[in-house]
């Protein structure tokens, strides 16, 4: 039963830690897009100069300038969002063996105990 018990446990965790890195890839899919929205319209700009947000200030500064800097943070983005999906899908694969792990220890439990240790079993 304390098997039963730190296994769930450490499902919860893990179905926690999934939710988290799930958020992180939704944000950096959508600062991607953002990024990539960015780069299409300095690359169709016909402007000299275009405006580059510097903290609380903007600074005129030369949109293939501005492009490079926007495309390196896109890649960068990109290289995380890699790394996260690898993560997200150890997270997985860890929970479906927690998973099993916590059917096969129900499953041995309700074949040795009687039915009221079953119907405590089957609450959990």
């Amino acid at each position: 039963m304390a098997d039963l018990n730190k296994s769930i446990q450490e499902f919860e965790r893990s179905r926690a830690q999934l939710s988290a890195i799930e958020s992180q890839t939704q944000g950096l899919n959508i600062q991607n897009q953002v990024l990539e929205e960015a780069i299409k319209e300095l690359k169709d700009t016909k402007e000299k100069k275009v405006y580059k947000a510097v903290g609380n200030i903007l600074i005129l500064n030369d949109p293939k300038k501005v492009e490079k800097e926007l495309s390196d943070q896109k890649e960068t983005v990109e290289l995380r969002l890699k790394t996260v999906k690898k993560q997200e899908e150890a997270m997985l694969d860890k929970l479906n063996k927690l998973k099993a792990e916590i059917e096969a220890i129900q499953k041995g439990a309700d074949k040795g105990d009687n039915k009221g240790d079953k119907e405590k079993g089957g609450a959990k």
